[in-house]
């Protein structure tokens, strides 16, 4: 077995190749000017002899670690919860890393310190470019980051001025597709569970509602919850005392409408006949709710993909667009 002593060097891999050290450290370190034969030819001497890169040593040639961060500013709890957001962010971002061969380093931020923490890894350039998802409120570190130079995009646009580019869905129009089919079925009080209020999300997705009811000369019935199950089974009770008589709710996510469906059955309400539901997001287990939720539908493995791709082009210095606006559609089950 070979030692650590003995591992092979990059002057003989040039030998083996038959080329020179400063080719073999171009081929390594991903350059593409080298004719496509003289490559083969190293990357043979590098199987043959086992050779490993120095990835400290590479990282001082290319300044580059090949390591994208993505940051969830949420406690590690709540990111392995039952929320589909977190995970399909995850996944989207890991297939688009994987095929630019890339690393992905996954950041939590839930508290003041984990955020100064993550705050001095970026800035310390540890990584070749950071993301975010699930922002609360007006967060800083992205147009810091932007001012010295390291790329950064966001999952939602970010409260107040967006100092980095975002992808986003169309919330509104998402929103509004749901109501339109709950006042075209007859629906006559429809209330929503709005998410919170710190976030884009929840603040659009509220708009929405409210958009679409303003000229339908009914009221709106609002409720607050946080986007998790709990906070939509509390919220659906404090609409329900607010008007007895409501007939519809719109709920701001699909754990929330689970929440909520579940304080109907609680009450002796049946879905949809006395009360319909609709949600948002198209989480997977909307499938398999009591009865199957209707729900408005977003991408969230695509973000997590765009996201990589806006923030690679945004590495290479290419031109971005400030905004990537993903569509959303309304899937009609049985609850709406």
């Amino acid at each position: 077995m070979t030692s650590a002593r003995e591992r092979p060097t990059l002057e003989e891999v040039a030998r083996r190749a038959g080329v020179s050290r400063a080719t073999v450290s171009r081929v390594v370190n991903g350059s593409t000017t080298v004719a496509p034969p003289i490559q083969e030819a190293v990357r043979r001497a590098v199987r043959e002899l086992g050779y490993v890169p120095n990835l400290a040593a590479r990282t001082l040639v290319t300044q580059r670690t090949d390591s994208i961060a993505l940051v969830l500013p949420e406690t590690a709890t709540r990111v392995f919860s039952d929320d589909p957001l977190f995970p399909g962010i995850v996944r989207g971002v890991s297939q688009e890393l994987e095929a630019a061969d890339r690393q992905l380093v996954l950041m939590m931020a839930g508290s003041a310190a984990s955020h100064d923490r993550i705050e001095r890894y970026a800035m310390g350039r540890h990584v070749d470019g950071v993301m975010f998802a699930s922002m609360h409120g007006m967060d800083p570190l992205p147009g810091a980051l932007a001012r010295i130079g390291m790329p950064a995009v966001c999952s939602g646009r970010p409260l107040g001025r967006p100092a980095v580019p975002y992808v986003d869905i169309d919330h509104v129009a998402g929103v509004a597709s749901a109501v339109r089919h709950l006042l075209d079925a007859g629906r006559q009080r429809i209330a929503t569970i709005a998410g919170p209020q710190d976030m884009v999300a929840g603040i659009e997705r509220l708009a929405g509602y409210r958009e679409a009811l303003r000229d339908s000369h009914r009221r709106s019935i609002v409720a607050v919850g946080d986007f998790t199950r709990e906070s939509g089974a509390i919220a659906m009770r404090h609409l329900l005392d607010d008007d007895p008589k409501l007939d519809a709710v719109f709920v701001a996510s699909d754990l929330m409408a689970d929440g909520a469906l579940r304080t109907l059955r609680e009450v002796g309400r049946r879905v949809p006949a006395d009360v319909a539901v609709i949600g948002f997001d198209d989480a997977e287990f909307a499938r398999y709710t009591d009865p199957p939720l209707t729900t408005v539908r977003q991408p969230i493995i695509e973000i997590g993909r765009e996201m990589v791709r806006l923030l690679l082009r945004l590495a290479e210095g290419e031109p971005v667009e400030e905004a990537l606006i993903l569509p959303t559609h309304l899937v009609v089950r049985d609850s709406g």
